[in-house]
């Protein structure tokens, strides 16, 4: 009975291939796809088999070398883009891939928080961020595929995605902040109730083998956690580049390119993060702009130009505020002991 179930889940699988591929081909040439997918698989095996085959600290020096590779692999598929399909379609990767990356750095804030909590070494962590990526690629594509088909057939869905990143821009600004718990992932707990898991680490391994019984390990775990974490930000951020494009080839290779290059900027970012406070508030900002412009869409189109201004300008004026006027740091009301001759006194 559990073979014939798995061979009918199999079959519903391999019915939606056929519809995804034509909806691929509805846009861009099939070789497209095939070429860009092939080359990020090439890629990430690089990533993981060759150049870090083995689990170390990614120092800041390796993470921005890193960064750097990945934009100028992002702008020059941005030249083929204008090659082969057009000015337009250029400027709307090239704003897709702006709005991707800020949107991306608030996940990033999330996922420090989620590897200090779960106390994950820092040898480890490009492991996780690879295969919580990795994972992240293939939801996105399917995320974008059938946001696009949603809104060409319910074309009233715009007004809903519009609402929807405005309302998150404001919840951004005036929300309050709410305290994280990952162990209380739904995901989390469906998984331990049917898959046991070690209560240590076991390097950087993500099953072991004991008592004839084999055991995720908390790393695991960790991964679930990162792979869930990018759903929920990539409900926001999906519908934001929609709004930019419509067309599945230049969202989606522009959300890949963001993710992968934040993902090594992950490293140098993780020591500056605190320093950048203003980037929540130019974050709220631009998605409640790209929100505006997916509800006026049909009465007002704003120029694919005028949109990446304003954009790239409520980031920078971010970044800029943030440096102008650092966060004050926290008073010390710590306690500190003097031991001396036996005596003990406390200083604050």
């Amino acid at each position: 009975m559990d073979e014939t179930l798995k061979y009918l889940g199999l079959i519903r699988i391999l019915r939606v291939i056929p519809l995804i591929i034509t909806l691929l081909m509805q846009t861009e040439p099939m070789w497209m796809w095939i070429v860009f997918c092939a080359f990020i698989s090439l890629m990430l095996w690089l990533d993981l088999a060759v150049f870090n085959r083995r689990s170390h600290t990614i120092t800041v020096k390796e993470s921005l070398g890193w960064t750097a590779f990945w934009v100028m692999l992002a702008m020059a598929f941005d030249v083929g883009v204008y090659y082969y399909l057009g000015q337009e379609r250029a400027l709307e990767f090239f704003t897709g891939y702006i709005i991707e990356q800020s949107l991306s750095v608030d996940n990033l804030f999330v996922i420090l928080l989620i590897f200090g909590y779960f106390h994950v070494k820092k040898e480890y962590q490009h492991k996780v961020l690879f295969w919580g990526i990795f994972g992240a690629l293939i939801m996105r594509m399917i995320m974008i595929i059938i946001g696009v088909e949603l809104i060409e057939n319910f074309h009233w869905l715009i007004y809903i995605f519009g609402g929807f990143l405005i309302f998150t821009g404001l919840r951004m600004v005036f929300g309050k902040e709410k305290e994280l718990h990952p162990d209380q992932n739904p995901l989390v707990r469906v998984f331990k109730r049917f898959f046991p898991v070690t209560n240590e680490y076991h390097g950087d391994r993500f099953f072991v083998i004991q008592n004839a019984q084999r055991y995720a390990t908390p790393l695991f775990i960790v991964v679930l956690v990162v792979e869930v974490t990018d759903l929920i930000f990539a409900v926001d951020s999906v519908p934001a580049v929609l709004a930019v494009s419509r067309n599945p080839f230049v969202v989606y290779t522009s959300n890949a390119f963001a993710i992968l290059g934040l993902r090594s900027l992950f490293f140098a970012l993780s020591h500056i993060m605190n320093l950048f406070h203003y980037i929540k508030y130019g974050l709220a900002l631009v998605l409640t702009f790209i929100g505006t412009k997916m509800v006026l869409m049909d009465t007002f189109k704003i120029p694919i130009g005028i949109s990446l201004t304003v954009v790239a300008s409520i980031l920078v004026l971010s970044v800029v505020l943030s440096i102008i006027f650092p966060k004050p740091e926290p008073e010390d009301t710590s306690v500190t002991l003097d031991i001396t001759d036996d005596r003990i006194t406390a200083e604050e």
